[in-house]
């Protein structure tokens, strides 16, 4: 079972749909984040659409921002029925919110009565420069983790650049993971990352992605489990190949909580 837990899709277009289903085609499954950029209301309607041409493959998750959007578990119940849409996506550093402000503690809460899974896309590798970049930092999840400890949570891009934040809240928290979304032209970056991952002891608690369409899946798990061999030559430690298949195999639906739809 390979899913990659960390793809977009830039528009309802048949242009970026037919990119996408190709980008995916290599996994067995799929998580697609709505994107902040229009009405979360139109952003999650539109992804809902797209994630039921292919329900079978394709899960989506529901953009919120508990500063401005309903979060009650009323409101929020509803349009998980309504979209069908099985977690939610947080851009804590875009949109300009801090992860423990008090009416997203609300929203955490009914979240985790809820049962639903939460992305926290707050890395580096997308921020723009009006984001706030200390709200991105995984260890003001803490609070968050603590509080609600049956809330499963996803830290994506591990974290980026604060990574041994991530590695500290992984370790510490039973429901919390983290995104291991590999950039193929970072070989030295992800070198580091897995490595480091190992040495810690928390391989078991990272969950395969893409990033697309800053990736392809086919193209980041041939860099996942070809870096080692870029050290032959070298002196530097390794990760052995069956902790990294095991990051790239881990059925990260069934992690955290979702159910696979079937075809009709």
């Amino acid at each position: 079972m390979i899913v990659d837990c960390h793809t977009h899709v830039r528009s309802s277009s048949e242009v970026d749909a037919s990119e996408h289903l190709a980008a995916v085609e290599t996994v067995d499954a799929c998580i697609i984040l709505a994107s902040p950029d229009d009405s979360h209301e139109v952003v999650n309607r539109k992804l809902s659409e797209y994630a039921a041409r292919n329900q079978a493959k394709m899960v989506g998750f529901a953009v919120v921002d508990p500063t401005q959007d309903r979060i009650d578990e009323k409101s929020l119940q509803s349009q998980v029925e309504k979209f069908n849409l099985r977690g939610f996506v947080l851009y804590c550093s875009l949109c300009g919110f801090h992860p423990v402000h008090s009416r997203a503690m609300r929203f955490y809460a009914a979240v985790q009565e809820m049962g639903l899974p939460i992305f926290f896309h707050n890395s580096s590798h997308t921020l723009r420069a009006g984001a706030i970049l200390e709200y991105a930092q995984p260890y003001l999840l803490d609070e968050v983790a603590r509080t609600f400890p049956e809330l499963k949570m996803v830290i994506g891009n591990m974290g980026v650049p604060f990574v041994e934040q991530t590695l500290s809240m992984v370790s510490k928290h039973e429901h919390v993971f983290a995104d291991l979304t590999i950039r193929p032209g970072k070989v030295w970056q992800t070198y580091n990352i897995v490595v480091a991952a190992y040495e810690r002891d928390v391989m078991d608690k990272l969950l395969f992605g893409s990033g697309f369409p800053l990736g392809n899946a086919g193209e980041c798990i041939e860099t996942l489990l070809g870096f080692n061999m870029l050290l032959a030559d070298t002196q530097l430690p390794t990760v052995p190949r069956g902790s990294i298949r095991s990051v790239i195999e881990r059925d990260s639906l069934d992690l955290l909580g979702i159910a696979r739809a079937t075809s009709e």
